[in-house]
């Protein structure tokens, strides 16, 4: 690890991915900076909660003060008000590597995703690849990290899947079934962003990070309600209706599902095996089925255990 990363500050620290980010670090006694629009409780001695706007360069300049390294785990997955994927995923992007050259940062990492693509005909899927290439214009040296398709126990990818296997008489399919999906376990990719980070040698520009397993979408399902005893009927629905149907549901406060989603479900999300991933970096990423199994204990457990002894 490099010792010169004595003091991180982490972009998105109170997000999905950030706040993981912000403990893999901070539990390698690296004194971390979890920026954010919104102060959040600390977690732990060595972690630092500040209020930073990544719209706003000198809200930058004050949270990468006198740190290291600089990780952006910003994601938007909808658009609302003045944060279109365009202003976050690229004008913020690059502004804070800007911020971060300019304050003479050693070691820039940028979040995106596998299947960014400037040349894309989804708004989402371009900033995405249009970020990646400011970031790296900016900041020589950075490195991106793309990732498939994240779970945890927390997510709002495999709980909303299970949730709807288990209450839906039929569950529709994104198209025929077979766009496919590599899911990796959101710890698994903080790890790697971290060791990224604090590693000694010159980053590779860009690491895929995936799970063990390529899904079709179809197989994912069915593996998923299989682990959870069910067994669903699985009808076929046109990416049209998907369309239709997400773009109804972005006006909802907290939409069930964006058309950037339905866009992603187009694709496929897999590693491509000609970047470096986790086996360059040590790593081996958790089976989603195990994971999974793991969760759906805890949840029968936590279910059977008495009132009175969960609140003791």
């Amino acid at each position: 690890m490099d010792r010169r990363m004595n003091r991180v500050t982490v972009f998105g620290g109170t997000g999905f991915v950030g706040r993981r980010v912000v403990r893999h670090l901070s539990e390698s006694a690296v004194m971390v900076r979890a920026a954010s629009r919104h102060l959040a409780p600390a977690e732990g001695d060595n972690v630092e909660h500040v209020i930073a706007d990544a719209h706003d360069e000198r809200s930058i300049e004050a949270a990468v003060m006198g740190t290291d390294g600089v990780i952006n785990a910003i994601s938007l997955y909808a658009e609302h008000g003045g944060d279109t994927f365009h202003s976050v995923h690229v004008e913020a992007a690059a502004r804070i590597a800007r911020v971060a050259r300019q304050a003479g940062i050693k070691r820039f990492v940028h979040l995106s995703g596998i299947g960014a693509d400037p040349a894309s005909s989804s708004p989402y899927i371009r900033s995405r690849g249009e970020g990646e290439a400011a970031v790296q214009a900016t900041f020589p040296g950075a490195a991106v990290i793309r990732s498939a398709v994240m779970f945890a126990p927390d997510d709002v990818f495999l709980t909303t899947i299970l949730g709807l296997l288990r209450t839906l008489p039929a569950y529709p399919l994104f198209g025929d079934g077979r766009t496919r999906l590599q899911p990796v376990h959101v710890d698994d990719v903080a790890a790697a962003i971290a060791q990224v980070l604090r590693q000694t040698q010159r980053p590779y520009p860009i690491y895929e990070l995936a799970g063990p397993r390529v899904y079709s979408y179809e197989e994912l399902l069915r593996t998923i309600a299989r682990t959870a005893g069910l067994r669903p009927m699985l009808v076929r629905i046109p990416f049209a209706f998907w369309n239709a149907a997400a773009g109804l549901a972005e006006i909802l406060p907290r939409p069930p599902l964006t058309r950037n989603q339905v866009e992603l479900m187009q694709i496929d999300t897999t590693a491509s095996g000609s970047r470096p991933g986790f086996g360059l970096l040590g790593i081996s990423p958790r089976s989603l089925e195990e994971e999974l199994k793991a969760m759906l204990k805890q949840t029968n457990e936590e279910t059977q255990t008495p009132k009175e002894t969960r609140t003791s």
